[in-house]
């Protein structure tokens, strides 16, 4: 990221529209091969396999904070042929980066900066790694390439689903379990885990996965099936990147009907008051009365956008049925007062305006979800839990996960959002505005591995909700993330306060923080991804030293030549 200067004259608003910004989200989006010249190709990748096609791509991460230009990538139409391509990449000195939708913050996948000689292959697993099975009554397989959209819709078509999922359905699956993808679901006051469900992350459902790993007695790189009950396997389920898993199968279970009301009439104050300050409409209450929140809360106002499914197995009569999921067209399609506002801040630096973006967020989303009719939905999981496209506006985001009891829920949401207010309103009092999203906040339980019943199967040792050994009374995370336009002046200084306070705050003895992998952290005052106190010692420390040695050291062994990495995951493992 990088900052800019105040400009306080009023700019031209007409610089900037709203097809130009949809535009601008649109070219982000989509990331063209340009067919190779086979010459070039082999010159510059002599011997590659014959039967898989070269082509040069762009790379770009969801903000396009992260791009590289020019890359080589190619698209294998079988874990075989994939297999092969791995080996090429070993033998010829190369780097392999599987690419699915490449909806992400972190460098896990490309580093910027990184040219278009680099010997870095981009593998593209949308176009073929998208098969789809049932295994069982109570399982799929699928590839990895396969959306979330498409994974929910082939489950919602044989009756089955999930307890909650990230909310852009454009998520691939492989990316989804790498960095132990996660919705917001805790159990209701009073409600039981539904048979094949679990209130973790995606990662904690996989019963077996098949990866492109070294076999020392081939000399080669081959694919092996892992099961949940082996050692290895638990390092392979949320991998950040440094394995490349081809196809998996979940358990999953019977479907639910999900009814989600919003309301935007609850104000910060309320919702996020200390426990004991009254019985008000606490983030807490509407956690125990329906298990799944969120909650969006645009900066510089005071009502956020409160979001609250519960399990409804008929159809209330204020509801109105939804048959397909995004909902939400007010939010995926901006809005021409935010587009214009959007503009004037990117293009005319006018980052003041940040509290009138903020306003004008807030008076979309109340206004849209009347005039749309979407404050009460209900209909089956996918179409609720689904409502976030690439169109919607495209922000930074921090992100990080405390893991605590829930019964200190409210706790750790009041002091965070305390101090959110009170160092936003310092920045504003000397000119600056470093948010001018929203923040969002999630609360989910722990990776259980007794979810998926598999005997002997353990929870993934990098997820940031594996349960720590030593705190068995903690069972939930809440999940804290600050939104803001990309090159906002002194937006890391301010992320940095931010995640020194929750590191300060939740250290380990009634509440634990940890970083979310896909998205920012580690910040210094002009940068992200850069703290190398928290990238070297907090964030393994936060892990565990013996799951993140455990982890690191089966990534090692099963890809011993590094294949599977980057600077920056060289940088992060040591």
């Amino acid at each position: 990221m990088t900052t800019g200067s105040t400009n306080n004259h009023p700019p031209d608003a007409s610089s900037w529209t709203r097809r130009r910004l949809l535009l601008t989200a649109a070219a982000l989006a989509a990331v063209p091969g340009l067919p190779a010249d086979p010459a070039a190709a082999a010159a510059q990748l002599p011997d590659f396999p014959g039967d898989v096609a070269l082509y040069r791509s762009a790379y770009r991460n969801w903000v396009g904070e992260i791009t590289a230009d020019g890359l080589w990538a190619c698209a294998p139409d079988s874990p075989e042929r994939l297999a092969a391509v791995v080996n090429w990449a070993w033998r010829h000195g190369w780097r392999v980066r599987a690419r699915g939708a490449s909806h992400g913050w972190s460098p896990l996948t490309v580093t910027e900066g990184t040219p278009s000689g680099a010997p870095v292959l981009l593998v593209d697993t949308t176009p073929h790694l998208t098969g789809l099975a049932l295994d069982s009554p109570t399982a799929v397989r699928a590839g990895t390439g396969v959306t979330m959209e498409a994974l929910l819709t082939f489950l919602e078509g044989h009756g089955l689903g999930v307890t909650a999922a990230p909310a852009p359905g454009v998520l691939t699956l492989g990316g989804a379990l790498a960095v132990d993808a996660h919705g917001t679901a805790v159990p209701a006051r009073g409600e039981r885990r539904r048979s094949g469900h679990t209130y973790g992350s995606l990662s904690n459902l996989v019963l077996s996965l098949t990866a492109v790993v070294w076999d020392s007695g081939a000399g080669a790189y081959v694919l092996r099936t892992f099961h949940r009950e082996e050692a290895d396997c638990a390092a392979l389920l949320t991998h950040l990147g440094r394995s490349l898993v081809t196809e998996v199968v979940l358990r999953v279970g019977a479907n639910t009907d999900l009814r989600c009301v919003s309301r935007t009439d609850v104000p910060a104050g309320e919702l996020f008051a200390a426990p004991g300050s009254g019985d008000g409409r606490t983030f807490a209450s509407y956690l125990d009365e329906a298990g799944r929140v969120e909650a969006i809360w645009f900066a510089f106002t005071e009502h956020p956008w409160l979001k609250v499914w519960s399990v409804s197995p008929t159809r209330p009569l204020t509801s109105r049925k939804v048959t397909r999921p995004y909902n939400y067209p007010f939010s995926d399609n901006i809005p021409g007062p935010v587009a214009e506002l959007v503009g004037r801040m990117t293009s005319d630096a006018a980052w003041y305006l940040a509290p009138v973006l903020g306003a004008a967020q807030y008076e979309a989303a109340a206004l849209g979800l009347v005039t749309t009719l979407s404050a009460d939905l209900w209909g089956p999981s996918k179409n609720t839990l689904l409502y976030l496209k690439p169109s919607t506006l495209r922000v930074h985001a921090d992100g990080y996960a405390v893991l605590t009891s829930r019964d200190r829920v409210q706790e750790v949401v009041s002091e965070f959002a305390a101090f959110y207010r009170e160092r936003l309103t310092a920045y504003a009092a000397r000119g600056s505005f470093p948010v001018n999203g929203s923040v969002e906040i999630r609360v989910t339980g722990l990776d259980d591995p007794g979810d998926v019943e598999v005997s002997g199967a353990r929870p993934p040792l990098l997820s940031a909700l594996r349960p720590p050994e030593e705190h068995p009374e903690w069972d939930t995370a809440v999940w804290l993330d600050v939104l803001t336009l990309p090159g906002t002046p002194d937006a890391e200084a301010f992320l940095r306060e931010i995640e020194r306070f929750l590191l300060r705050t939740f250290d380990g003895g009634s509440a634990l923080t940890r970083v979310e992998w896909s998205k920012g952290w580690a910040y210094t005052d002009d940068g992200v991804w850069s703290d190398e106190e928290v990238l070297g010692g907090v964030v393994p420390a936060a892990v565990g030293t013996a799951a993140w040695a455990e982890a690191d050291g089966v990534l090692d062994r099963l890809d011993p030549h590094r294949v599977y990495g980057n600077a920056f995951l060289d940088r992060l493992f040591g």
